[in-house]
């Protein structure tokens, strides 16, 4: 127990003694869990706004409206044995002027438009929905071999080209993140290598009194290994206590944007709390050990 105080004690000493270096070092590390933090946040929200839209995505078959409904359900029937087919839904002509003028409630000169038409312009139609997204060019064209007279027309609307987009947009911050991650990794490298091996050159004497007397390898570069396992509490300690708030500053410009769609960034980071920053604390701390190693092998041999 008096060795472990000790050790700690000689850890905190170089820390505060150096505390410019440990500023910077800190500093360095809560850059690089920032840009990684930040990498996740884009990952979760292009992952959030993909699985959002197929979930939306769905093909309409419009019908002719004085259609009998023994048709359309057979028509039903037979687009739902489809397997490409998740679910299908009937609209019937008074289910689609009620949405209608739900959708419009607010629009008097429509619902005047409307009223002044003096009946229902709506046709019924089939909704339907697929079960993979990827399979939709399939179910498109199966749809398309469908024939029969009671279809008046088909909406087939294409959701690829924004997918792809998305798609498009979040590789490229990918790439260019794990770029300023590599960076900051092999900065925060150095950096804690240059603190450790400042703290040594400060303790030169003590490392060869304490050589002298006897004193143990453990005893002379746990100190050292200490300090980086306390920059990296201190650095993943600071990034929670930043991130959460910015977090909470995104999320209602995140709901507002993708409006309709069920988009929570924070619930996820909360959620899953230990498993990102306990990981981030674990990496930060190897990495710092690693560099705090080559420093203490090479400049605490007295």
């Amino acid at each position: 127990m008096l060795s472990l105080y000790r050790i700690i004690k000689f850890s905190f000493q170089d820390i505060v003694r150096n505390i410019w270096l440990t500023i910077v070092t800190v500093t360095i590390l809560l850059l690089a869990l920032f840009s990684i933090n930040t990498l996740i946040t884009v990952r979760l929200i292009s992952d959030n706004a993909v699985t959002a839209i197929k979930e939306k995505i769905d093909i309409s078959l419009y019908i002719k409206p004085d259609t009998v409904e023994t048709e359309i359900m057979a028509l039903k029937a037979r687009v739902a044995a489809l397997p490409q087919v998740k679910n299908v839904i009937y609209v019937s002509k008074q289910s689609a002027i009620d949405a209608f003028r739900q959708k419009y409630q607010n629009d008097q000169a429509v619902l005047a438009a409307l009223k002044e038409l003096g009946r229902n312009p709506l046709s019924p139609s089939l909704t339907i929905i697929p079960k993979n997204f990827d399979e939709s060019e399939l179910l498109i064209n199966n749809l398309k071999m469908i024939d029969t007279p009671i279809i008046e027309s088909r909406d087939f609307s294409d959701n690829t080209a924004i997918l792809n987009k998305i798609s498009g947009i979040t590789n490229r911050v990918n790439q260019v993140g794990l770029f300023v991650i590599s960076i900051f990794i092999l900065t925060s490298l150095l950096v804690v290598y240059n603190a450790i091996r400042v703290a040594i050159y400060t303790h030169r004497q003590e490392i060869e009194i304490m050589r002298l007397v006897g004193a143990s390898n453990f005893f002379i570069y746990m100190p050292y290994l200490f300090s980086a396992i306390v920059y990296a509490l201190i650095s993943v300690l600071i990034i929670i206590s930043v991130f959460y708030p910015f977090l909470t500053l995104l999320q209602p410009y995140l709901e507002a944007f993708f409006t309709g769609y069920d988009i929570n960034i924070l619930s996820y980071f909360v959620d899953n709390f230990f498993l990102i920053f306990g990981t981030q604390f674990l990496v930060v701390v190897a990495i710092n050990v690693l560099a705090s190693l080559f420093a203490v092998r090479k400049y605490a041999r007295i």
